[in-house]
């Protein structure tokens, strides 16, 4: 291809994305042996919208890692995937379409969304099913092609989706697989919940925040009639939930108390006082209620104490019916408690708090005022209100007893950088339950069980009917277990299916078993699996990569892969993470657009592993001005006159001498998954290469000095050029392709990554080249500087220079002292040893 007259950046993306395609230039070769294979589990984004910077910041990472590892010989394995199940895609096809699920509702095989409904319209669960996959496809076509605009260099032809067939297969075979080995169990218990989404909600996916509460001091009146105890609370709407006092062990306040009853204000209801190591003397008044359920403290004594259940908040979130005086709702005066309970029961938590205070102070029971605090709380990540603790029957896969083998499974991984280890160790030793993966949702996969109903009507759980693997995937809410008929669903000696699905992550935590063929592709699985990397942000270290590490262990008896490359976030202005969530996102179509593809992955080049970086357009446009500088020195390098020799002038020696040093350390650098140091390195010698070694070469090259210099200086550069431009073309995917094209065959990104030994083998090796290629750096800045005091232009011929720096600089610059005098634009240079200076001698101004 002929070098262009005008070399430009403007439509590089779109010409070069379909000759990428076109040419299958990233098709992966599944003919390779796992020891040529490079396999990646890239994360699969969230199709719920649309895509922000941070997104192109994380996957342009990834991407640094997948081209290095092609040019080095590896074929590289690197699938895209969309996580299109959960609860944001659920609400985005609420609000586009209008719906809402209702899944008593028949599936209506002619429905059609209306346009513009006034009020949400009900459909069936197979109908909302199917609105959720058409507005997803239609999200992945807007994300593949901003993918394929930023240069990712993914193999379209292999792209997955979280709730796609393969992924429903993988999914409910692995979790039939844990039930068989008792590593999947069902229990009724204790549950995070959010009482907007109506879901339980995971350990991993908390968050807290800081909200404004108030102590509540309550007096309890102990059962002997001796006095009062008092405590302070600041969940008194919870009263009636309480089962016991606790205090620590040691408090010598209340060690008279232990294993003694004290009587619930409004309510009548004798409850132990008991002690616990977990009691904190210095909280309030130092003895706390112990309610099921306030929090998760009060799980753990509730489950270490052995304690009764009386449970009352709602999964709506508000107060449920109570009739006192029932069992386990023994009151020492019913038709009291009754008609106190009776003013809370359908209220809000937060209307029940209020309420009860005004109760508790008309029954003298509340002393004083509340007193304001501001504490943490609890909080679904994706919630408004926060969580309460709802009974309920959930999935858990077992975590907590296998801590120490995740653990071990945590070491075999190299981690980039090492640090985020301990941040998986820390949340892996601070598990507090088992890992609950059942959602009270409609879109994602649904667990392959049915329960068969009693001839009360009453459901047995406990006779779980489960699907055989050779009918997966399939859904219980229509699918019907083996030996029942379907007009058998839901009626006494019938059945019924789990009408819950599985967390996103205990989807998204099978990918790497999704994507390597796992169990339907046993020949890819070999030569793919465990995978090479992991590459994700920090943030869902907790999540995506712990639960992957989980199901490996237990399927696979193996890590999930070997390497996990850690991005950090993208700060917005005010050094928050930027989120959709947050609503402090930037779209990144028209950066791209403006500033180029490779402008903005040269922005997220600059930040290496595991650091956050703050979102600047500014580095976008230098990414864009080095990008545009690759084409023109390309241009000059490869127009005119190609004389071909050896390389022969010292000048030429060293450059190529001190590029091979770059090479060796940028090649290190991005071994060790260090792209940021790597691209630094690199940069610095490309610029020393165009400001310093071009200019110094340059009237040679133009053959001022004779065919041989000339053919040396032309031979060195073009060297110089091709593994510059392999070096740059990670990070300047579409302008390095461009200028490659104008020389030689075949996509640069299947070119072989540069070595020492190519360059040495012309260079030679001499110390001496090599030090004066540096000097050269420092005199032409010196004299540039020179000039510029003097107010003329880099460019101004002069009548003379004198350089004076130190013996072993001169004796290097006298090998070069030719090519330094023409980059000088000087009738005469004088180089002498001494203390560094620069004396400009302009010429006389022309009468």
């Amino acid at each position: 291809m002929p070098v262009p007259e005008k070399p430009a950046l403007e439509g590089l993306e779109d010409l070069l994305s379909a000759r990428w395609e076109r040419e299958g230039t990233y098709r992966f070769d599944r003919s390779r042996t796992r020891e040529q294979i490079y396999s990646i589990d890239t994360p699969p984004p969230t199709v719920s919208g649309s895509l922000h910077v941070g997104h192109v910041f994380s996957f342009t990472h990834t991407d640094f890692i997948a081209r290095f590892q092609r040019m080095r010989g590896k074929e590289v394995f690197y699938p895209m995937g969309w996580d299109d199940n959960g609860l944001p895609t659920e609400r985005r096809v609420q609000n586009y379409f209008g719906v809402r699920c209702d899944p008593s509702l028949p599936y209506d095989p002619h429905f059609t969304p209306p346009e513009k409904p006034d009020k949400p319209i009900s459909v069936s669960r197979p109908n909302f099913i199917e609105l959720c996959t058409k507005l997803t496809i239609e999200d992945e076509k807007a994300f593949e092609k901003l993918w394929r605009y930023l240069g990712l260099s993914v193999d379209w032809s292999m792209t997955y989706a979280t709730i796609g067939r393969d992924a429903q297969l993988v999914s409910q075979k692995m979790f039939l697989r844990h039930l068989k080995r008792g590593l999947a169990y069902q229990v009724e218990a204790p549950t995070l919940w959010d009482v907007d989404y109506r879901t339980a909600v995971a350990q991993a996916e908390l968050e807290d925040r800081e909200q404004p509460a108030a102590y509540h001091k309550i007096h309890f009146k102990k059962a002997d009639g001796s006095g009062v105890v008092a405590i302070e609370t600041t969940r008194p709407e919870l009263i009636p939930a309480c089962v016991a006092l606790v205090a620590h062990p040691d408090d010598a306040r209340y060690q008279p108390l232990f294993d003694t009853e004290v009587i619930t204000p409004l309510f009548g209801v004798r409850v132990p006082v008991r002690a616990h190591a977990l009691a904190d003397p210095e909280k309030g008044s130092g003895i706390a209620m112990i309610c099921t359920f306030g929090d998760t403290t009060d799980v753990t004594w509730w489950r270490e104490l052995k304690l009764p259940v009386r449970a009352i908040v709602q999964p709506n979130g508000a107060l449920g019916p109570v009739s006192w005086g029932q069992p386990g709702w023994e009151s020492a005066d019913a038709a009291k408690a009754q008609a106190a309970y009776d003013q809370l029961k359908g209220l809000s938590t937060k209307k029940a708090q209020v309420k009860i205070a005004e109760l508790l102070r008309e029954s003298g029971d509340l002393q004083g005022d509340p007193k304001p605090i501001t504490h943490s709380v609890k909080f679904y990540e994706k919630g408004d209100r926060p969580l309460e603790i709802i009974t309920s029957r959930q999935w858990f896969i077992r975590t907590i007893e296998h801590r120490d083998e995740f653990i071990r499974r945590g070491q075999e991984i190299s981690w980039h950088p090492e640090y985020m280890r301990a941040r998986f160790e820390n949340w892996v030793n601070g598990l507090n339950g088992d890992w609950c993966i059942s959602r009270q949702r409609f879109f994602g996969v649904p667990f392959p069980v049915w329960y068969p109903i009693r001839a009360d009507g009453s459901i047995d759980y406990a006779g779980v009917i489960v699907a055989p693997e050779s009918r997966l995937p399939l859904d219980p809410s229509t699918d019907v277990p083996e030996g029942y008929t379907d007009d058998q669903r839901g009626t006494p000696g019938g059945f019924i299916g789990d009408p819950d699905v599985m967390d996103t992550w205990a989807t998204s935590s099978v990918s790497p078993q999704l994507v390597s063929g796992w169990e339907r592709d046993e020949d890819l699985c070999k030569r793919t699996f465990p995978m090479d990397l992991r590459p994700q942000a920090h943030d869902i270290i907790r999540t995506w990569l712990f639960s992957s590490v989980v199901r490996a262990h237990f399927e696979n008896n193996s890590v999930p892969w070997t390497n996990a490359a850690i991005s950090g976030w993208v700060l917005d202005p005010d050094r928050k993470k930027m989120s959709k969530s947050k609503g402090n996102v930037v779209t990144p179509m028209a950066l791209l657009q403006e500033h180029g593809a490779d402008g903005a992955r040269y922005w997220a080049a600059r930040g290496g592993p595991g650091v956050d970086t703050a979102f600047d357009p500014g580095q976008m446009k230098i990414g864009r001005k080095l990008a545009m500088k690759v084409l023109n020195v390309s241009k000059f390098v490869l127009s005119g006159d190609q004389p071909d020799g050896p390389v022969t002038e010292p000048l030429d020696r060293g450059m190529l001498q001190n590029l091979a040093v770059s090479v060796d350390e940028a090649t290190a650098e991005l071994e060790n998954y260090e792209y940021a140091k790597a691209l630094a390195k690199i940069e610095s010698f490309f610029w020393d290469f165009c400001d310093n070694y071009v200019e110094a070469a340059k009237s040679r090259r133009y053959g001022d000095f004779g065919p041989e210099p000339a053919a040396s200086a032309s031979t060195a550069m073009r060297l110089a050029l091709s593994v510059l431009l392999r070096l740059l073309a990670p990070y300047l995917a579409f302008a390095c392709e461009e200028a490659w094209s104008w020389s030689n065959s075949g996509s640069i990104h299947r070119a072989k990554w540069p070595t020492r030994a190519e360059l040495t083998k012309v260079s030679g090796a001499d110390e001496s080249a090599s030090r004066a290629v540096m000097h050269v750096t420092e005199a032409l800045n010196a004299i540039r500087k020179g000039k510029a005091d003097h107010k003329v232009s880099i460019g101004t011929p002069v009548k003379q220079v004198v350089y004076q720096a130190a013996d072993d600089a001169i004796d290097c610059l006298k090998l070069v002292e030719r090519d330094l005098k023409a980059a000088s634009r000087a009738e005469a240079l004088i180089l002498r040893a001494g203390e560094p200076s620069v004396e400009i001698t302009l010429k006389p101004a022309e009468v």
